[in-house]
């Protein structure tokens, strides 16, 4: 945080109106998608498509969680589209060394085409509504976050409010201070990256089934969990058949990112990653490779520029190289070039 002046100060300085740190500034291009573990593994979210004003009561493996709307209703699994595009700018802004802040400034147009939305006017008035959504609802959990346990209510965002309008009056800018849980979820690195088709999963119980396969499946070679607790751990208000039904359209479909989903005896489910997991060691880049990374493209996340190679090494074979960091530096050089 900065330190405010109180005078002038030596050399006839100003005062320091305006502390910097004190918010964040959401400008990193094409930030990987990330969404924090504690969401992924328990259901937050309403997955309805209509207003919803229930209480919802989740307990399992010793956690609990209550969830009550506001009069808008609770906020919903596309609300959360909001929470991962803050999440993903604050972690790859940790991972680029900059400060971070609970308060985020966001502009809204990129905020609707980072999570793949329309960019229309109704579009600005229904992320409005998430917005209020999202800090009208309240949560009280014992979850732990950062390795900190405490029973406690929280809006899923503390606050919002719109910085800048057109003339029209449609949001052009927002600041929203993020819950001290999530962020303290944020700082402790509390969180996996998503696959980008994430946001263009239509159905919300599509989007809910994929985030707990990302959750549970990790780096095993399957998943398989029982229709009962799936719906359970999803969140959905659908009875058993009918939620036993969606899963085999889901399965019908084949359309889940990252991941197949099979239909087992005994109402079981079974989730594989669609590629094999890579079994060879991973290269290793040393910490002057990351700095001349960020050198040749200032402003992106060097860590996250790193995942997407170590993608492509695996992809291509996963081959024995002789210079990691060579290698690396020549694709951010082709990189850089292609986006100058």
């Amino acid at each position: 945080m900065g330190r405010a002046m109180t005078g002038t100060g030596a050399g006839g300085l100003l005062p320091e109106r305006h502390r910097q740190g004190d918010f964040f500034l959401c400008d990193i291009f094409d930030a990987i998608p990330k969404d924090d573990l504690a969401s992924m593994e328990h259901p937050l979210f309403s997955l309805a498509t209509r207003p919803d004003r229930r209480i919802l009561h989740y307990a399992h493996n010793g956690v609990e969680i209550t969830v009550t709307p506001s009069v808008r209703g609770l906020a919903t699994i596309h609300d959360k589209d909001i929470l991962i595009f803050c999440i993903s700018q604050l972690m790859a802004a940790l991972n680029a060394g900059r400060r971070v802040s609970r308060t985020l400034h966001l502009k809204a147009h990129d905020l609707l085409v980072a999570t793949n939305r329309e960019t229309s006017g109704d579009a600005y008035r229904r992320l409005r509504e998430s917005f209020e959504r999202l800090a009208g609802t309240r949560i009280t959990t014992n979850i732990v976050t950062g390795e900190v346990e405490t029973t406690t209510g929280f809006g899923l965002i503390e606050g919002w409010e719109i910085v800048r309008r057109t003339r029209g009056g449609r949001m052009v800018s927002v600041a929203v201070t993020l819950s001290e849980w999530l962020y303290r979820a944020v700082l402790s690195k509390s969180v996996l990256t998503l696959s980008r088709d994430y946001f263009r999963l239509r159905k919300p119980l599509e989007r809910r089934v994929y985030e707990l396969a990302r959750k549970h499946c990790g780096r095993q070679e399957s998943w398989t969990v029982s229709v009962e607790t799936l719906l359970k751990k999803s969140g959905s208000a659908s009875p058993r058949r009918v939620f036993r039904k969606m899963l085999r359209d889901m399965i019908a479909a084949d359309h889940l990112p990252d991941y197949a989903m099979e239909e087992l005896p005994g109402d079981l489910i079974r989730f594989a990653p669609r590629a094999p997991v890579v079994e060879a060691v991973p290269p290793v880049l040393s910490a002057a490779a990351l700095e001349q990374a960020r050198a040749l493209m200032p402003g992106r996340d060097v860590h996250a520029l790193e995942a997407e190679w170590r993608g492509v090494w695996a992809r291509t074979g996963g081959q024995r190289l002789r210079s990691p960091d060579a290698a690396f530096l020549g694709w951010v050089k082709k990189r850089a070039g292609r986006a100058s």
